[in-house]
């Protein structure tokens, strides 16, 4: 493995570059019918190129990367899991799972986890699409990523006039949070994937820069990780903080990569 230093280095010199002026949508204005219909286009455009067959025998997961409007601010809603779990406990993931015989699909999948973990019925979530390539966690799951967006519960149906009109905006204290596997859910705001004070360098599997994420004081009740090894990607994050990274970072540095956010 690889030293913290070495790593730290590696990543500073490979760092993708943030190009906000070139974002084809916008990061601080609410989601829309139009910017998710240049979202949408963009992840297929990106799936042409990206396309994994499935493996017989491996095991799969399924998860959600659920965009949505809070006060109408466009982010992502995120998971803080339960401090009990027997595996990734104390981590900011996404809604999802491993994928059971009995679902139809790998999507789902993740749509079954998501109303399992956070109340979220299938019929509230507009799918966009399936990015990737899917990646193995280290568990050793293959782990396939959707993204859709996330309307307050009967609100779907009901968009009417110009497709640059705002979204309606979900209210967090409305999901209903599965108290056996998640502590809590928070939004996090996509203006934050390009704040100097909240981004830093890091590599996926040692190999692969991206940006991590602080997500410390966005989190209620957040006293700091517990992280001796400081490398770790199974923890909340570095030194101290609680993050987004590892095979969550990854992928979201993967999605702002699709929205020309980073190159």
């Amino acid at each position: 493995m690889l030293s913290r230093t070495l790593i730290t280095a590696a990543a500073h010199a490979s760092t993708p570059h943030i190009q906000l002026s070139t974002s084809i949508i916008s990061l601080t204005s609410p989601f829309t019918r139009a910017s998710l219909r240049t979202l949408q286009n963009a992840i297929i455009a990106h799936a042409t190129t990206s396309k994994t067959p499935v493996t017989p025998g491996e095991v799969n997961a399924a998860v959600l990367v659920p965009l949505c409007n809070v006060d109408g601010v466009p982010g992502v809603l995120l998971e803080l899991r339960g401090g009990k779990l027997r595996s990734h406990a104390g981590e900011v993931s996404f809604p999802g799972g491993r994928v059971d015989p009995a679902d139809a699909s790998f999507l789902a999948a993740a749509l079954r986890e998501t109303q399992e973990e956070v109340g979220l019925d299938h019929r509230q979530i507009d799918i966009l699409g399936q990015f990737g390539p899917p990646e193995q966690s280290l568990l050793g799951l293959r782990v396939w990523p959707y993204v859709g967006f996330v309307y307050p519960r009967g609100s779907r149906h009901t968009d009417t006039g110009s497709l640059d009109d705002p979204l309606p905006s979900i209210s967090l204290s409305s999901l209903t949070i599965s108290q056996a596997e998640v502590a809590t859910v928070f939004h996090l705001p996509l203006s934050a994937f390009t704040s100097p004070v909240r981004i830093r360098p890091d590599m996926f599997r040692a190999a692969s820069p991206y940006w991590a994420i602080d997500v410390s004081d966005l989190v209620e009740g957040f006293e700091g990780v517990n992280d001796p090894s400081g490398h770790s990607e199974v923890s909340g994050g570095r030194e101290g903080r609680l993050e987004v990274w590892g095979l969550t970072g990854w992928y979201m540095s993967l999605l702002m990569r699709i929205l020309k956010v980073y190159t």
